[in-house]
């Protein structure tokens, strides 16, 4: 039994002996050392919960952030390795096993010598692909082709639940094919966004010459992939006007979809992608594909050749001959997110065996790493904060009985999934051998696609999980209207072989997880979706209207908030998030007070239970993240930065201000009138 199997193993036992605390005098409670008394609470506070970590444990040359998610994910990525080494060393595992395909995989990755041989010769028939394009329906069969074995050039195509008919699986199009991902990066004028798009084209001028095209032809393809990309961008839709279902689900017949692009025939393209009988499409950003339309008569057949080889190139480059990877990283890690360092090559090795394989890997670490007990406790604290969820409904000020009928039936049909699924996929017919690292990642691109294509017509499983159990991570799926909790998230570093107290259960378990994902169910998006999944509105007008003030003091209050000198929180795009945040930190806390904990007032490290609470709920964010890939969360992520997801939600919460001794004129303060109360 491994050390971590053990630590492991305690934390489950100390969690299912509700009523004990250990208080070892040498006991390091995590909330106490966490903490930089030098800051202020009042004033910053996520400083003041986290500071002390930080100053103790400086983020790697080799990261862009450290902190929970990091200690985690290092403990999870270590039981990892174990499996990926033990499966690669058993020379008997049966061929088609799941020990067969984890080893196999892992050391075609970690076969440097094989892969620096190998060059680009694993992409040289999909290379041959590309060169054979002669006109605008070959262009769109390759790049549909493309699609199916993991790349995704010129747009984004997908098969998921009919937004408006839950039950049926609907075929998607919308806005995509950008190297640099999000729209902005290619108009924004501040400094740092302009240097990152000089560092751009010199990124892909080395590419070019990477894959074998001399300096000249190098210099002339970069400057044309740029152009291409800017000119989807311009047809883009900012970050924040992706986040409105309605407007961005536009069902349209084939035909339609046809003759609004006239250059695309859509029928013909549809067998490359696997569904030669669709009928209807919901195309996202139908003035997208208008700008596409013209693209694909405006830039000549070479010029898209240019495009598709780069596409094809940048979304293997991880798994390439060292070369193509440093480069990747020079400029993807380094220049967008300020890691300095590759991390080690298991490291790598090991993280795209679990994103590959995470389905096998999940199955081992359940069976080994796993106690019984973990599905019961998640289920546990989720229901008691869908309890006091229901308490919150009901007493509303600001809602109608009639919307309250319908937001508690909703909240009553959510479908919690948590630990790990009943049911695990079955992947016996993907092919995973010892040849070649690039190539069993294409396989498994290849198997993914086809899982998801072949769903196309069949009824809905509403069982399937997006997620593994060894995942720290957390979602909501409106359309299942559902959450699904990993076993991991059951993890608090520091707590090994003891009793994490209710604060903490509930400031992180409670509050971060099972709260945050229970509110995106009435958010701005979630709120949207009624209890079976669909795009219905179930408010009356009255209530709709008072809703949508309470989220646009949100976004107000989100806008107001700045980082890195004068760079502002997108207060719109990532307004869900914030409600989730703030929903999450208040419920957790309404069901720790109904902990003997809370109701006898019990000092823990000096700490009283308030203090306990609100200082986990910081805890679950302790995330200090590199300038550069601060500022690139704030122009891509719908997710505010760590410290405004504790600032911001706090900032709203009167028992945080008795907590801490907040006051009028200190940073944390908001005034009654801008306190935002939703849930």
């Amino acid at each position: 039994m491994t050390n971590s199997k053990k630590l492991f193993i305690l934390v489950l036992v100390s969690l299912q002996l509700m009523s004990c605390i250990k208080k070892e005098a040498d006991f390091n409670d995590p909330l106490v050392s966490n903490r930089d008394t030098l800051v202020n609470p009042a004033e910053n506070f996520f400083l003041y919960a986290n500071g002390g970590w930080f100053k103790n444990h400086p983020i790697p040359s080799t990261e862009k952030s450290n902190g929970i998610f990091r200690t985690i994910g290092d403990t999870i990525n270590n039981q990892i390795k174990q499996i990926c080494e033990k499966s690669a060393k058993d020379e008997s595992a049966e061929k088609g096993s799941n020990k067969q395909k984890i080893g196999d995989f892992y050391a075609t990755g970690m076969d440097s010598l094989a892969i620096e041989k190998a060059g680009i010769a694993p992409l040289k028939s999909e290379f041959s692909k590309i060169e054979s394009i002669i006109d605008v329906p070959s262009l769109m069969a390759t790049i549909a082709h493309l699609h199916t074995i993991g790349a995704s050039p010129a747009f984004s195509f997908y098969l998921g639940q009919d937004d408006k008919i839950s039950t049926k699986y609907a075929l998607f199009l919308g806005q995509g094919g950008l190297g640099l991902g999000d729209r902005d990066y290619y108009f924004n004028t501040d400094e740092r966004t302009v240097s990152i798009r000089k560092e751009y084209v010199n990124h892909l001028q080395f590419m070019m010459k990477l894959i074998g095209q001399d300096s000249v032809s190098a210099l002339k393809n970069a400057g044309t992939i740029m152009k291409l990309e800017t000119d989807l961008a311009k047809a883009s839709r900012k970050l924040e006007a992706l986040r409105d279902p309605i407007k961005n689900y536009n069902k349209m017949t084939v035909a339609d979809l046809s003759k609004s692009t006239p250059n695309i025939k859509w029928k013909a393209i549809l067998p490359f992608f696997g569904v030669a009988k669709a009928d209807t499409i919901i195309v996202g950003q139908p003035e997208f594909y208008k700008a596409l339309n013209s693209l694909v008569k405006t830039y000549s057949i070479e010029d898209w050749k240019t495009y598709l080889k780069w596409d094809l190139v940048n979304s293997y480059a991880s798994y390439l001959n060292s070369a193509i990877e440093n480069q990747n990283f020079k400029f993807y890690s380094t220049v967008l997110n300020g890691v300095s360092k590759q991390k080690p090559r298991w490291k790598r090795v090991v993280a795209q065996t679990d994103e590959s394989l995470g389905e096998l890997i999940g199955q081992v670490y359940v069976a080994e790493y796993l106690p019984k007990g973990s599905k019961e406790k998640l289920l546990e604290i989720g229901n008691n904060i869908r309890e006091v969820y229901a308490d919150h409904i009901k007493k509303l000020d600001w809602m109608s009985e009639a919307t309250k009928v319908k937001a508690l039936h909703k909240l009553s049909k959510i479908v919690m999934k948590v630990g790990y699924p009943d049911q695990w996929k079955d992947m016996s017919t993907m092919n995973i051998d010892r040849k070649s690292y690039c190539a069993n990642v294409m396989q498994v691109n290849i198997w993914d696609y086809n899982y998801m294509i072949n769903k196309f017509g069949k009824p809905v499983d509403r069982t399937e999980w997006s997620m593994q159990p060894q995942t720290y991570n957390a979602y909501y799926n409106p359309s299942n209207n559902e959450i699904v909790v990993p076993a991991c998230n059951i993890m608090v570093p520091g707590y090994e072989g003891r009793m994490p107290d209710d604060a903490i259960l509930y400031g992180i378990i409670g509050g971060s997880t099972f709260g945050h994902e229970i509110t995106h169910g009435f958010d701005d998006q979630g709120s949207q979706y009624d209890e079976n999944g669909n795009l219905n509105n179930w408010w009356t007008a009255e209530d709709l209207k008072k809703f949508q003030a309470k989220t646009k003091l949100i976004v107000s209050q989100f806008n107001k908030f700045t980082i890195l000198g004068d760079k502002h929180i997108n207060g719109d795009a990532t307004q869900g998030e914030n409600i989730a945040d703030l929903g999450g930190v208040v419920m957790g806390y309404e069901a720790f007070k109904k902990t003997p904990q809370y109701k006898n007032n019990q000092k823990i490290s000096n700490l009283t239970p308030d203090q306990r609470y609100f200082l986990a709920y910081g805890y679950a964010w302790m995330v200090n993240i590199k300038d550069e890939a601060l500022a690139t969360q704030i122009m891509t992520d719908v997710h505010a930065p760590a410290q405004f997801r504790i600032n911001g939600p706090l900032s709203n919460m009167p028992e945080f201000y008795k907590a801490f001794n907040v006051k009028a004129g200190n940073k944390m303060f908001q005034p009654d009138l801008l306190r935002v109360v939703i849930w």
